[in-house]
């Protein structure tokens, strides 16, 4: 999606009580992911609000920088400056990562404006749950779901609008991968889009999350109160439970949030925790792969932050006839002693290939 005509120039409260203009302050000229919520929101805000401080976390100091994230309430009338600044520390929202308040009328505005409001009946349940990656100095928008892969969001917001600048996502080497994948199971993609945004089980990526770590579940939780848990945690809170508010106490008092699944897919989810959990547990203790997941990893097998080659440098190495240069530009791609010139010349030959074969 293209926007070429100015955004409304609302004026917003941000978290700390500072007034700005959405236009002039928020868009002119910066690469931005914005989203809707509520503080109150029992199902997808919360899950949402973790998504995007998974994106934050992998774009680091970019974020505030490069790219910018702003928090739009839809309940203007309870989340004041106040609520939003507490609601932020609650989940550990670091520098760059604003959230506003406004008038009501105004913020509606802006939702019609980046097609997320459609019904005139909606109400704050049924808002829509979109994002919003955009380049204002592209007019360039996109919009995305919470659901989405936190690498992939960050891959979007930092090469797809954001002016191809080839500064890519930094990824880990072969080291950090996973020690091993369990069989595959209906409730392992309903966890991935759903929980594993806010629970890990065992190790995992080791990125911090917002809720407990679920290794030992199976053993310390009650199956049939785990699988209420996952269907109707605000209900479980409302009844007062001790463990539901012992958790809630624990965790920042962020909710868990009803997600609206049915029996069958609680089911699955619950089926996969116990699956994993005993898989999880048999190789983490599994002292022959811990010794090989600490061995060095061979230079060949090394996974680099993923990059472009710069123009001019590239250029350089070429005319200077530097191998080590050569070697170091081609190493940067992940490709360690492959020569540049190789990668070039069999691009090429694709092209001609398709030339030939596509010529009228």
């Amino acid at each position: 999606m293209r926007a070429r005509d100015p955004f409304p120039n609302v004026e917003l409260v941000r978290h700390d009580g500072e007034t700005v203009r959405f236009q002039d302050d928020l868009m002119e000229g910066k690469v931005f992911i914005l989203n809707f919520m509520y503080t109150t929101c029992a199902d997808v805000c919360p899950m949402e609000t973790a998504r995007l401080s998974e994106v934050q976390a992998i774009l680091g100091d970019r974020v505030g920088e490069d790219v910018h994230f702003y928090s739009i309430t839809v309940d203007p009338d309870r989340d004041t400056p106040e609520v939003l600044a507490d609601y932020r520390e609650r989940f550990g929202v670091e520098e760059g990562w604003d959230f506003f308040t406004g008038d009501e009328m105004d913020i509606l505005s802006l939702r019609r404006r980046f097609g997320l409001y459609f019904d005139d009946t909606e109400d704050l349940q049924d808002h829509n749950i979109n994002m919003v990656i955009g380049n204002a100095r592209t007019g360039q928008f996109l919009r995305r779901s919470p659901f989405d892969n936190p690498y992939v969001l960050a891959t979007q917001v930092t090469s797809w609008v954001s002016d191809f600048n080839g500064r890519g996502v930094g990824t880990e080497d072969y080291s950090e991968a996973p020690l091993g994948y369990g069989a595959i199971h209906e409730g392992e993609l309903l966890f991935s889009t759903r929980c594993a945004v806010c629970h890990l089980i065992g190790e995992g990526d080791g990125r911090k999350r917002i809720g407990p770590n679920l290794k030992g579940i199976s053993e310390r939780r009650d199956p049939a109160w785990t699988l209420r848990w996952i269907l109707e945690p605000d209900k479980v809170i409302e009844e007062g439970d001790p463990l539901a508010l012992g958790l809630l106490a624990a965790y920042n008092h962020v909710p868990m949030p009803n997600l609206g699944m049915t029996l069958e897919e609680g089911r699955q989810i619950l089926e996969f925790l116990q699956t994993e959990d005993r898989r999880v547990t048999r190789v983490e203790g599994n002292a022959e792969l811990r010794e090989r997941q600490d061995a060095e990893v061979p230079e060949c097998c090394q996974k680099e932050e993923l990059t472009v080659i710069d123009r001019d440098g590239e250029t350089d190495a070429a005319e200077n006839g530097d191998d080590e240069e050569s070697d170091s530009a081609a190493s940067s791609l992940g490709f360690s002693g492959v020569r540049v010139e190789y990668l070039l010349g069999s691009l090429l030959m694709i092209l001609g290939i398709a030339v030939r074969r596509f010529r009228p």
